[in-house]
């Protein structure tokens, strides 16, 4: 059983900068998240993307944000629980929240933040007969382990950022990568699109456009795809197929949790705290809704803020807490480490 203070239901920007509010009030947070890494959509989706509207960050890549959350949080050295679903939640008598994953992780928190963005991101799997037959034997929707591809022919399928990043990753791991799209432009980082040209000319990348995988061959694991190409038929022998075609949100199993939902999105009340019709359970980010609500990063933050402060005084009952700026307070960390600005030196002036 995992214990903490506040469990945070999602790992994206608004889950990850709860984590620093509640370290400032001195609350313990665990995060849990299906996705296998933090950053939710801005590390799945587009993590080399400029975001323009952060305050202070004229422009700042997705991918570069997350990092500086990360940096920012790890003071309060918060607990994670990754590449698992938050499936069922039970109150306990004393009012504290027994969360369990779809892999029997048990989390046992006095309050639970939902912060999971637009839902619980899966796979857009491609419309191939068989391919549920082929997941997890040489079909991949993730990739937690590089490794696992070291010296593997692999098939990569997709036109996006994600598609391209891990081509060029796993051209230095694999011994054969393939990337097929049904087109031939790629909406994706220019970087990344010139840095798959140069691996393409140079022969560690092949490049199949525009063309599709349409069937899958092998008994008990994957050992070739079948591609039309421009309504020729291709056979191409790999180890690995992973389609990139980006996430699905869904609410998933929370919708179930006695939650009031509206157009998949959980209702809070935002006069107050964000919290929702269940106390003790708030959502926060893209993942409520209520009136004026705008989906964006910064009115995630403010969100956190205020539901942090809340849920202070669920787990202090009667206790006041005294709003100091962190220019004048400093910030200490769980781990010994203290930020403070420095000290005026007083010094007379003869």
């Amino acid at each position: 059983m995992i214990k903490t203070d506040i469990l945070i239901i999602g790992a994206g920007p608004t889950g990850l900068f709860a984590v620093f509010e509640a370290g400032l009030l001195k609350l313990k947070c665990h995060i849990l998240d299906a996705l296998p890494q933090v950053g939710g959509q801005l590390s799945e989706l587009y993590p080399k993307k400029p975001i323009y509207d952060i305050p202070g960050f004229p422009e700042v890549l997705a991918g570069d944000l997350v990092d500086n959350l990360m940096e920012q949080i790890k003071q309060f050295e918060p607990g994670f629980t990754l590449g698992e679903r938050a499936e069922t939640i039970d109150k306990q008598e004393d009012g504290s929240f027994i969360v369990t994953s779809n892999k029997g992780t048990r989390i046992h928190a006095a309050v639970v933040a939902i912060a999971g963005g637009l839902g619980s991101f899966e796979p857009r799997k491609p419309l191939i007969d068989g391919i549920n037959f082929y997941e997890d034997k040489g079909v991949k929707y993730f990739i937690k382990n590089p490794e696992k591809f070291r010296d593997k022919r692999v098939v990569i399928s997709g036109g996006g950022d994600s598609a391209l990043d891990w081509s060029i990753f796993l051209s230095n791991i694999a011994s054969e990568v393939t990337l097929i799209h049904r087109r031939n432009e790629f909406r994706g980082a220019l970087d990344s699109v010139e840095k798959v040209q140069e691996l393409k000319d140079a022969g560690k990348i092949r490049l199949i456009t525009p063309a599709e995988v349409v069937g899958l061959n092998g008994a008990e694991h994957i050992e070739s795809v079948d591609l039309d190409e421009n309504g020729a038929h291709r056979t191409i022998p790999c180890d690995y197929f992973i389609p990139l075609f980006g996430l699905t949100p869904k609410l998933g199993p929370i919708g179930n949790w006695g939650l009031e939902i509206e157009k998949n999105a959980i209702k809070v009340n935002n006069a107050l705290d964000y919290q929702t019709n269940i106390p003790g359970i708030f959502a926060i980010g893209d993942v409520n809704t209520y009136p004026g609500k705008l989906k964006l990063i910064l009115c995630g933050f403010h969100e956190a803020t205020l539901m942090c402060q809340a849920a202070y005084q669920i787990i202090n009952p009667g206790k006041r807490y005294v709003l100091k700026y962190t220019t004048v307070s400093g910030v200490d960390g769980f781990d010994g480490t203290r930020k403070e600005a420095p000290k005026a030196v007083v010094k007379a002036i003869v």
